[in-house]
């Protein structure tokens, strides 16, 4: 192996005492990792040990930082989504090479709550656990007949850490199952294989869609009227990726007028949303509370938030990086923007 000097590894941010334990203990072998988790996180103490790190671990680094960071090689931002710092690093990659990479440690957890929300729309969970709050005891299919899974056309918009999570979970429905994803390799898969040039036929073929597709400038409004038009009256949707992947407003009428059957929704349209007279905030501009075919969740896929093992990516590739491999974990595409 070539020289393996002292890796200095700067976190921006201030980790709760379990978490930083738990970083420190799985990286104690090794010896020339130097891990640099200050108490205080202010600009002023960052700048003045930035010039030190080769490698950063953070959400949100200002310009400054990384312009005072000559030695910057990697940038590891601990979470999924990488859009609020795709132009920044394009910039600094104008000038010297840092690699950005984000991390799938929450996939598990997103996976499994995206086939929550599937169940929860077929199975009419919400409606009955309603009725039986108002003491309804056993209405039955007169008030909301669950959807059978069996025999379904699932199809999944993307095949990243999420959606594979989903195949496997979901894989025991006797379904037929589609994928779409930017490049395949030429190996043999379960499942009928689109490309991007083929939406409108991957739609066609499906009635369940996941969502689990970063957002870039290609994926803004990716799916909107037209799109939802070819799923058809019978199909279900659900996102767990990010509400700016389908047009807020289509998927609105969509289910208001029944152009599509149900969806369940985790990610939505305003994150600082005003409250209403009654104090209520509601994350969209639309009445989608007010829709009987929707199934409405807080973007909480990534629950729990203190699970530890989240962060073995970022352990992994700060190993990596220390070992000098070329080979890391969810390497960005800038130019794809995830």
């Amino acid at each position: 192996m070539a020289d393996k000097s002292t890796v200095n590894v700067l976190f921006i941010w201030t980790p709760r005492s379990d978490l930083k334990k738990y970083i420190v203990d799985n990286l104690s072998d090794q010896d020339n990792v130097n891990l640099i988790i200050p108490d205080k996180t202010d600009p002023e103490t960052l700048m003045k040990l930035a010039p030190h790190a080769q490698v950063m671990v953070g959400w949100k680094p200002f310009p400054q930082l990384l312009e005072k960071a000559r030695q910057l090689k990697l940038f590891i931002n601990p979470g999924a989504g990488v859009q609020h710092l795709i132009s920044l690093f394009q910039q600094v990659n104008l000038k010297r090479k840092v690699i950005l990479t984000n991390c799938h440690g929450n996939a598990y957890f997103t996976a499994q709550h995206g086939v929550a929300l599937l169940l929860a729309l077929t199975n009419k969970i919400i409606l009955h656990h309603k009725l039986m709050i108002q003491g309804k005891w056993r209405s039955g299919d007169q008030q909301g007949a669950s959807i059978p899974l069996k025999y379904r056309k699932i199809g999944l918009l993307r095949f990243g850490a999420v959606n594979q999570k989903i195949h496997r979970f979901l894989s025991g429905y006797d379904n037929s199952w589609f994928v779409l994803k930017r490049k395949w390799d030429k190996q043999k898969y379960p499942f009928k294989t689109f490309t991007p040039s083929q939406l409108k036929l991957f739609l066609r073929s499906i009635d369940i869609l996941f969502i689990a597709i970063p957002q870039t400038r290609y994926t803004i409004n990716l799916i909107s009227k037209p799109e939802l038009e070819l799923l058809g009256t019978d199909s279900l949707l659900v996102n767990i990726s990010r509400g700016s992947i389908v047009n807020e407003a289509d998927l609105y009428y969509s289910l208001k007028n029944n152009k599509i059957k149900g969806a369940a929704i985790d990610v939505w349209y305003d994150y600082k949303p005003e409250p209403d007279t009654e104090q209520r905030k509601y994350p969209y501009s639309f009445p989608f509370h007010q829709l009987p075919n929707i199934v409405l969740s807080p973007h909480r896929g990534a629950s729990p938030f203190d699970n530890l093992e989240r962060w073995n990516d970022v352990i992994e590739n700060i190993r990596r990086f220390a070992d000098r491999q070329s080979e890391l974990l969810n390497i960005v595409d800038l130019d794809q923007g995830y």
